[in-house]
């Protein structure tokens, strides 16, 4: 969908008038396409821990042009913050301000990485520390301008910061792959995973279901997961027939007419997978449908409906995943949430219970994947351009669209590239977290 007031003040007489009045300015954001560099300019590393060291080594490997000591005026891509070796709240003082010299020379659509400990179980001098770093990047991503993001990567202890899910984070932070995340935190729980051969290719020789597949969100992870080297089963009811057809053909995959709250949903699923393609290796549960109502006026086709949809039918697909002797080999499962499964909306009391158990059921799944390398997680949309948003009142809308540090909604392709990089082998380390894809959306944590 077409956002005019973008389009209006980004250039000429609509972008001066807007600046005049103080008006929102929503840059046009740095989307990811193959063969595309990086970064955008040059990546000042920051940070005298070993980890930095090796980091920046790593960086040189991938034809990032790194600095360790920055260059007056110089414009940069990137501005990477390694703070891995913090015990005290003052030494966060030098690396943070030296780097917070650097910012006015951060490129539109740059990128701020912070690379740091989780708190859990720490001293509370350490745990001090390590949270404030968490306060420090949400705040800087809300002050960052023209299209850049702040975003944070949390290694628990033991964990390097060249392990390959720390990589793979990095990789996705600076790329234009996270164009419409800001302000969000990436915990790497263990040193799981695996670089691709192909930067461009992460999921080759994979095969991948995305249920919901034949419109919208669903249709954009179908299509990005064939871009990155999957094989893809495209996922729908039946009703949505043509549709899903005309997916599955344009991306070379297969299409299954089904409704997945049926009880054999999981089992139909795995056979047609290992019948077609001779195995699985990623499910994304993308089906949802919204009934809205306020609770006062909730009747029990409304609730039921949306809750068996969106929540009940994940649980007995992955009861079935987990039970099948063809789902074994470093398995990934994606499920679409929603910020509002995180901050609640009003009339929407049965999505947020749908999508609050999501993410309830991601975290306890986690370690039930664990010992076949496998993981799970989700990705929490915010206010995305679909069919579905486009109904929506025009002033609700245009208030929705700016409620975030980027001004703008995203895409359908943003929530599919945080899914891609989920679903890789370099995210093997990151199991039973929530990445919100909202631009920073100002509800929630």
């Amino acid at each position: 969908m077409t956002d005019t007031y973008t389009r209006l003040v980004s250039k000429g007489l609509g972008r001066d008038v807007a600046k005049k009045l103080g008006l929102p300015q929503p840059a046009a954001l740095r989307r990811y396409e193959p063969g595309q560099p990086l970064s955008n300019g040059p990546v000042l590393l920051e940070g005298s821990s070993p980890g930095a060291d090796e980091l920046a080594a790593e960086l040189l490997r991938w034809d990032v042009d790194v600095r360790r000591h920055a260059v007056p005026r110089e414009r940069l891509g990137g501005i990477v913050l390694v703070l891995d070796d913090v015990e005290s709240p003052d030494d966060l003082e030098k690396p943070v301000l030296t780097a917070a010299s650097s910012l006015r020379d951060l490129a539109p659509n740059g990128r701020v990485v912070t690379i740091s400990r989780a708190a859990d179980g720490s001293p509370p001098e350490v745990a001090a520390a390590r949270q404030g770093v968490d306060g420090l990047l949400r705040s800087l991503a809300k002050e960052l301008r023209a299209g850049a993001t702040g975003n944070g990567i949390l290694l628990a202890d033991g964990v390097t910061a060249t392990a390959p899910a720390a990589l793979g984070a990095l990789r996705f932070f600076l790329s234009g792959r996270s164009a419409y995340v800001d302000g969000q935190f990436v915990r790497i729980s263990s040193a799981s995973g695996e670089l691709p051969a192909d930067a461009d290719k992460p999921l080759a020789g994979k095969v991948a279901v995305v249920t919901g597949a034949a419109r919208g969100i669903g249709a954009a992870i179908a299509r990005t997961l064939h871009r990155d080297g999957a094989t893809v089963v495209a996922v729908d009811i039946p009703a949505a027939g043509d549709h899903l057809a005309a997916v599955a053909n344009e991306i070379r995959g297969t299409a299954l007419q089904l409704d997945v709250s049926r009880d054999d949903a999981g089992g139909r699923i795995i056979d047609h997978a290992v019948r077609r393609h001779g195995r699985l290796d990623i499910v994304v549960h993308n089906a949802g449908i919204t009934r809205d109502k306020l609770l006062v006026n909730m009747d029990r086709g409304r609730w039921s409906s949306v809750l068996a949809v969106n929540i009940s039918a994940q649980l007995r697909i992955n009861e079935a995943l987990l039970a099948s002797e063809h789902f074994r080999s470093n398995p990934r499962i994606v499920s679409v949430a929603s910020t509002t499964g995180i901050a609640g909306n009003r009339g929407q009391t049965n999505y947020a219970a749908s999508k609050g158990g999501v993410i309830g059921m991601v975290r306890a799944t986690a370690p039930l994947l664990a010992g076949h390398g496998g993981s799970i997680n989700a990705v929490a949309p915010g206010f995305i351009e679909t069919e579905m948003t486009a109904r929506m009142p025009f002033a609700t809308r245009e208030v929705a669209r700016r409620l975030n540090s980027l001004q703008q909604g995203g895409r359908p392709q943003d929530v599919a590239e945080a899914i891609a990089f989920l679903a890789s082998d370099a995210a093997g380390g990151i199991s039973g977290e929530v990445l919100r894809v909202c631009g920073q959306q100002l509800v929630g944590a």
